[in-house]
């Protein structure tokens, strides 16, 4: 079924009659050429782009549980390309590029919002960094606008300018960054892998590796086995665990990021805006609620929720940055599994085991990649061969000592 206002207007004169499932629940095949263990974002995007870009058939996506329950469905929604070295900027551009015709693309309405993400400084080493990461942006042909203190408050005048210890000096801006209604858009990878015959397994978790003579055979899960010629594991904060199966131990420790969003107010931000002197980050659903969220919990977990001394300290942030945000009621808190590599840059490439593939290491950036991280990932499954702009994400370059620091802070995961 293809979506359309047209669609739209009939099945409302007609009582909703002829509204179609959006995938298929099909029970598992004995054997497929390519299977996709996660459910998530990144996996069905994967199989999307495997179907519709490199014509790859007999495809399943497998998940644990349910489509849209994973990581996918618990982040801040924003999306963005404003990085700065060469080893990230033009993947993230690419994903910026495919979230531009995304909808479109598989006919669903994604929500895809490009209000803007302002970066704020507070220092003039700060605005020094803008300056250089700006640059940087360009160079690679990315918009970037660096803004004075009254370009600033033209935009959200309602930011705390003259806090004595952090006073608003500028920001780096991205108009084309925004948000995107993150479970949106699991459903419409979904539905667009299932029209090209991908089969979506959910309540199938992968129990075992079947490996022989150092190739993969197939995968022993919940629902029984399941033969694959290709494997590709895109997991996120489950990747230790399940890359466990085939006897590896990955460069990534897992910890809990918190998100958080407030009662529904009337229009208020009007974009992205990031806290420069603390973790703090802040948006506006379309439904009127702030989310916002900050740093990752310092301890390793599996679990989908944080602790109170995070809350504190973004909620501290929030205080300091827009005081405005106290009088504004917590609607919900929820975590998910950050699966934090050691340099803060994400890994896609082949493994030992022949015929396996892994996709993780996201960090902070997983939601905002989905796009390029599927494509990429699927070139990688279909050809052999990385992706010109995912040349960088290499299992080898922490034994070359290639590292891509982006973040700058240090080559732990509970300093990022």
């Amino acid at each position: 079924m293809r979506y359309s206002g047209f669609r739209v207007i009939k099945e409302a004169l007609t009582g909703h009659k002829g509204w179609q499932p959006v995938w298929r629940d099909p029970e598992p095949q004995a054997s497929y050429d390519c299977v996709i263990v996660g459910g998530g974002g990144h996996g069905l995007a994967t199989a999307y782009y495997l179907a519709k870009e490199f014509r790859q058939a007999r495809i399943a996506v497998l998940e644990k549980g349910y489509i849209g329950g994973g990581n996918v469905g618990r982040n801040t929604t924003i999306i963005r390309s404003n990085y700065l070295l060469d080893g990230n900027e033009p993947f993230y551009e690419f994903s910026m590029k495919l979230w531009e015709g995304l909808e479109q693309d598989f006919n669903y309405n994604a929500m895809v919002s490009q209000r803007g993400v302002l970066n704020l400084c507070h220092t003039d080493a700060q605005r020094d960094a803008f300056t250089r990461r700006g640059n940087a942006m360009r160079l690679n042909g990315v918009d970037a606008e660096l803004l004075d203190r009254e370009g600033v408050r033209r935009i959200a005048p309602f930011l705390n300018f003259d806090n004595a210890r952090f006073p608003i000096k500028g920001g780096l801006l991205q108009p084309r960054g925004g948000t995107v209604r993150h479970d949106a858009v699991a459903w419409g990878y979904a539905r667009g892998a299932d029209m090209r015959g991908v089969d979506i397994i959910q309540n199938c978790e992968v129990t075992g590796m079947r490996i022989e003579n150092g190739r993969i055979k197939g995968l022993e899960t919940t629902r029984g086995f399941i033969g694959a010629a290709k494997v590709g594991v895109a997991v996120a904060g489950s990747s230790s665990r399940v890359m466990a199966h085939a006897g590896m131990r990955l460069p990534i420790e897992s910890h809990v990021l918190q998100a958080f969003v407030s009662e529904g107010l009337k229009p208020v931000l009007p974009g992205v805006i990031t806290y420069g002197a603390g973790h703090f980050y802040v948006s506006q659903s379309d439904k009127g609620g702030l989310v916002f969220g900050g740093d990752i919990d310092g301890y390793n977990s599996y679990a989908q929720r944080g602790g109170l001394a995070v809350v504190e300290d973004v909620c501290e942030g929030g205080m300091s940055l827009m005081p405005m945000i106290g009088r504004a009621r917590l609607l919900r808190i929820w975590g998910g599994i950050m699966d934090m590599s050691m340099d803060g840059s994400p890994i896609i490439d082949k493994t030992h085991v022949e015929g396996l593939y892994f996709n993780g290491g996201w960090c902070y950036g997983g939601f905002k990649a989905t796009p390029a991280s599927g494509w990429c990932f699927a070139h990688l499954l279909a050809t052999g061969t990385p992706h010109q702009t995912a040349r960088a994400y290499r299992f080898d370059r922490f034994q070359k000592g290639l590292m891509i620091d982006e973040k700058g802070m240090g080559a732990q995961p509970n300093l990022h």
